[in-house]
C-alpha cells in the first residue's frame, strides 16, 4: 500500500481497456476491401493499413511470433470480449478464437486447437501468437523480402460481431461461482466479469485482478508468518504501513471473533484514492488482501464491496468443484519458463524464481540455475566437461573437492553429459551436479547444487531434469554471439584497470567478478570463489590514525570473536609507500578463511586494501592471480 499504488490502478484500469476494446478504434472498413497488418520481430513499429503505428515489441516465443492482442482490434476491427477471468474472445465476421491466457489451447470456430505458444501478460500488455489468431480470423499470412510477416484479410462490416458462440469448452469458467488458490490455500466468491492480472516475481504468493468494465482493483498476497498474530496486532500493523506510507486511516477495525480473526482498514492514499485492506492469519501464513475502487469519492463507497471482500476464506475446498483453482502447482511443482531462451522446466513452488536470470533456491540453500553461452568453435562436450573439471581443481584445495560420477543421458531430447561431484567450503559438503549439452552452436548448462542441510532435496533433481524443455531454434531466432562461459576463462589473464582521479592502476584477474568497478569512486571491489578483494579510499583522516583504529578494531575482535586469530602485524613498503599489513584468520559460519589488510598514504590519501580467501579455496592458482593483483598495484606519477 504505497505511493506507487495509483499508477497501478492507472496501468491496469489501460490494461483492461486494451483487453476490452484493443485500443484505438478504427473507422469500419468497406465490405470486400482488404485490410493489412505488418509486423516484424523486434520491431515496435507495425504498418497497419498502410499508417505506421508504434506497437509494444514482437517477439520469438518456441518458434511462434507474439504480438499484442490490440492489433487485430486496430488493423480488422475484430471485436475484442472477456469471458471469465482469463479467457480473450477475437471475433471477426463468422470467425471466433478464444484464447486463455497461459494456456496453449484455443478454440477456433468451436473446435480445440493446440497452439506452440501461450499468451501471456508482457509488460502490461496481452501478447498472443499471431499466426493461429490470424489464420483463425480467415486472414492470409506470408513473410515478405524484408523479414516482415504480412497478413491480409478481407473487411467485414463487423454486423454479427456481439453474436457470441456457445460451444462448449470454450469459457473453461462455466459453472464456476468461485475462485482460489490450493496451493497457498484460499478461496472467494468469483466476481462477473473477473480478469485474472499478473503474479509477483512468478510466484502465486500474489496475484492482482480487476473486472472488465474498470470499476475496481484488488491484490491477493501470502508470506509465512511463523509469529501468531491476533486480530489488534494485525490492525496496528495496517495502520503503521498506512501512516509511513503517508496515507489518511478513514476507518479501522478488528475481528477476533470471526471465523478467522482478522482486521481491515480504509485509507486515502496521497493520490486521492481509497483502499480498503485486510489482513488474515492462519496456519502460519499472513493473507493480505488490498483493494480500490478508482470511481470512490468517499470511504463509504467501498461498502458496496463488502459481500465480496466478506467471501474471502484462509482455505480451499478441493472437493467443491464450483471453485476455480488459480494454481499451477501439481506435486508441489510449478513451471518456469524463459521466452528469450527458450527453456521451461519445473521446480518448487516455495522456491525463490527469477525467470529472467534462470536462478531458483530453496529456503535451505539448495541452488539451480541455467545459462547459454556460445560454443567455442570445433571444442566438444568433452572439452567443455575437461575444461569445468580443471576450473573446479583450480579452485579448490585438494581435500575440500572429490569427483563422484560422470554419465550421459538424454535431456530436452538430446544427449547431455552429467558431472557429479562434491565440495567443502569448510561448513559441510555440497554435492553439485552439472549438466552440459551443446547444440546448434551453443552450449547449455544446468547447476544443481544441495547442501549437506538439505540433502532431501536431492531427489528432486531427477524430476527437475525430466521436465526441462529447451527449444533450440529459440536462442537462434534471438541472439548471436553470446558471451563466453564464465567458468572457462584463463585464470592466468588478467586486465588493467586505473583511476584518474586517485592516480593508480593495477591487473584485475579476468575471472574476478566486480561489486563495485567504478574507479573514480573511493571504493572499487571484486569476489571469486571462496574470495574477495577490495580498495578503500578515504581523504578524512590520516593515515596513523587508520592504523590506530584498525589496531583496537583487531584487539577487539581477538576479545569478543571466539574463532578470530589475529596472525602478524608488519611495516612494509607497497607500492613505493610506507605501509603497515595486518594479516588474521577466522572461522565464520564455520568457513575458515584468512585475510590480510594493507594501509597506506599517499598525496594525502589514505589506502586500505582488502584481501579474503577461504582455506577451501587457497588453491596456487587462486594465490598467484591474488598475488600479481597486489604486486600490480602502482601510482602513475
Amino acid at each position: 500500500m504505497n505511493n506507487s499504488r495509483s499508477a497501478q490502478i492507472v496501468a491496469t484500469f489501460l490494461l483492461t481497456g486494451m483487453l476490452a476494446f484493443g485500443g484505438a478504434v478504427p473507422m469500419l472498413a468497406e465490405a470486400n476491401h482488404t485490410e493489412e497488418l505488418r509486423v516484424k520481430v523486434g520491431s515496435t513499429v507495425a504498418a497497419i493499413n498502410g499508417e505506421k503505428q508504434s506497437i509494444n515489441k514482437p517477439y520469438i516465443q518456441k518458434g511462434t511470433l507474439m504480438v499484442p492482442l490490440g492489433v487485430f482490434k486496430k488493423t480488422f476491427n475484430s471485436q475484442i470480449k472477456l469471458s471469465g477471468t482469463d479467457v480473450v474472445k477475437i471475433m471477426d465476421g463468422p470467425h471466433t478464437v478464444a484464447l486463455t491466457i497461459g494456456s496453449s489451447t484455443a478454440w477456433i470456430d468451436g473446435k480445440k486447437v493446440e497452439m506452440s505458444a501461450a499468451p501471456e501478460m508482457k509488460q502490461g500488455v496481452l501478447m498472443v501468437p499471431l499466426r493461429p489468431v490470424a489464420q483463425g480470423l480467415g486472414a492470409s499470412i506470408q513473410k515478405n523480402e524484408s523479414g516482415e510477416l504480412v497478413v491480409r484479410l478481407k473487411g467485414n462490416d463487423n454486423e454479427d460481431a456481439n453474436q457470441e458462440t456457445s460451444e462448449d469448452g470454450i469459457d473453461a469458467d462455466v459453472g464456476k461461482t468461485k475462485i482460489g488458490n490450493s496451493y497457498y490455500g484460499w478461496s472467494m466468491n468469483y466476481p462477473t466479469g473477473l480478469v485474472v492480472g499478473s503474479s509477483y516475481d512468478e510466484s502465486e504468493d500474489y496475484i492482482n485482478f480487476m473486472d472488465a468494465e474498470g470499476a475496481y482493483y484488488f491484490e491477493i498476497l501470502v508470506n509465512a508468518e511463523e509469529v501468531k498474530l491476533d486480530a489488534d496486532d494485525m490492525l496496528q500493523q495496517l495502520v503503521q504501513e498506512a501512516k509511513s506510507m503517508g496515507e489518511t486511516v478513514m476507518d479501522r477495525e478488528a475481528y477476533p471473533n470471526a471465523p478467522t480473526p482478522y482486521a481491515r482498514i480504509v485509507t486515502k492514499d496521497t493520490e486521492g484514492v481509497f483502499w480498503e485492506v485486510r489482513q488474515y492469519y492462519d496456519n502460519g501464513r499472513l493473507y493480505e488482501i488490498y483493494f480500490s475502487d478508482n470511481e470512490a469519492s468517499n470511504y463509504k463507497d467501498l461498502q458496496k464491496y463488502a459481500p465480496l471482500l466478506n467471501s474471502f476464506k484462509t482455505s480451499f475446498n478441493t472437493s467443491d468443484r464450483s471453485v476455480k483453482d488459480l494454481s499451477t502447482v501439481e506435486d508441489g511443482m510449478t513451471t518456469a519458463y524463459n521466452q528469450d531462451y527458450g527453456i521451461g522446466l519445473t521446480v518448487p513452488a516455495e522456491w525463490s524464481k527469477d525467470n529472467q536470470s534462470m536462478v531458483y533456491e530453496s529456503k535451505k540453500g539448495t541452488h539451480l540455475s541455467l545459462q547459454v553461452t556460445s560454443a567455442p568453435q570445433g571444442a566438444s562436450v568433452k572439452d567443455w566437461s575437461d575444461q569445468l573439471a580443471k576450473w573446479m581443481k583450480d579452485v579448490f584445495v585438494t581435500d575440500a573437492y572429490r569427483e563422484i560420477d560422470s554419465y550421459t543421458v538424454k535431456v530436452a531430447g538430446k544427449d547431455a553429459q552429467i558431472n557429479k561431484f562434491e565440495y567443502n567450503f569448510g561448513d559441510g559438503w555440497t554435492t553439485e551436479y552439472n549438466v552440459l549439452i551443446q547444440e546448434k552452436g551453443y552450449r547449455y548448462y544446468l547447476e544443481y547444487a544441495v547442501p549437506k542441510k538439505a540433502e532431501e532435496e536431492m531427489e528432486r533433481f531427477d524430476s527437475i531434469l525430466k521436465s526441462l524443455e529447451i527449444d533450440f531454434e529459440t536462442v537462434t531466432e534471438n541472439f548471436g554471439r553470446l558471451g563466453e562461459d564464465p567458468y572457462l576463462i584463463d585464470k592466468t589473464k588478467s586486465v588493467t584497470r586505473s583511476s584518474k582521479k586517485y592516480g593508480y592502476s593495477l591487473d584485475i584477474p579476468r575471472f574476478w567478478t566486480p561489486l563495485q568497478d567504478q574507479y573514480e569512486k573511493s571504493k572499487i571491489s571484486y569476489q571469486f570463489t571462496g574470495g574477495y578483494f577490495s580498495i578503500q579510499t578515504n581523504e578524512e583522516i590520516s593515515v596513523e590514525l587508520a592504523v590506530s583504529q584498525m589496531k583496537e578494531s583487531y584487539a577487539e575482535a581477538g576479545k569478543s570473536r571466539k574463532d578470530f586469530r589475529l596472525v602478524g602485524t608488519e611495516s612494509i613498503t607497497f607500492a613505493g609507500q610506507p605501509a603497515t599489513s595486518f594479516t588474521y584468520h577466522e572461522v565464520e559460519n564455520g568457513v575458515p578463511h584468512q585475510g590480510k589488510q594493507i594501509l597506506f598514504e599517499h598525496k594525502g590519501v589514505t589506502y586500505t586494501i582488502t584481501s579474503v580467501m577461504n582455506d577451501a579455496n587457497r588453491t596456487e592458482v587462486q594465490k598467484n592471480a591474488l598475488d600479481h593483483a597486489l604486486k600490480s598495484f602502482s601510482f602513475n606519477e
